[in-house]
């Protein structure tokens, strides 16, 4: 399995890797509502890929050809997405993903990750070393409760955010 910046070329595959992983593994979070589903959805189109893969730290994870996830981080710190293709789910992609995006927060000299964990991830983001914020919201798409975890880098990261040496 290979790591890998995201091209625009990757756009279709990871657009297609995004609605399967949802669709069939998100089943605890969704429930089979085609309502909500279609809420969740709806941006998860090719044309917002292909800008996510230019505005952000997308990258995707292939093996032989074929995309088995895809995970994404904006320059804060915050983990946008991170999705693994039903045939590939408990292989190690999500943990190499976010391994990937760690690193690049760390080069980056960014203390903490954040993100919103589905209740499906949830017990993987515990697994490893995420923890509840505290903070709560509504997601805008789906109208459901977001779950805010937050882990701090290793490193040693100055108050303004760059790294000490």
């Amino acid at each position: 399995m290979n790591i890998r910046r995201a091209t625009i070329e990757d756009a279709h595959e990871a657009c297609a890797v995004l609605r399967r992983s949802i669709s069939e593994l998100c089943l605890l979070d969704h429930g089979g509502d085609p309502k909500f589903l279609a809420r969740w959805l709806s941006n998860k189109t090719v044309e917002n890929v292909r800008r996510w893969i230019l505005e952000s730290h997308f990258f995707v994870a292939e093996e032989g050809g074929a995309l088995l996830g895809c995970a994404a981080m904006i320059d804060s710190g915050k983990i946008t997405l991170n999705y693994v293709a039903p045939g590939a789910r408990f292989r190690g992609v999500s943990k190499a993903l976010m391994s990937r995006l760690e690193a690049t927060a760390n080069a980056l000299g960014i203390p903490e990750c954040s993100l919103e964990s589905t209740q499906t991830a949830l017990r993987f983001y515990r697994s490893l070393g995420y923890l509840e914020s505290g903070q709560s919201y509504l997601l805008p798409l789906t109208g459901s409760p977001a779950l805010v975890l937050k882990k701090k880098l290793p490193g040693r990261h100055a108050a303004d955010g760059s790294e000490n040496s």
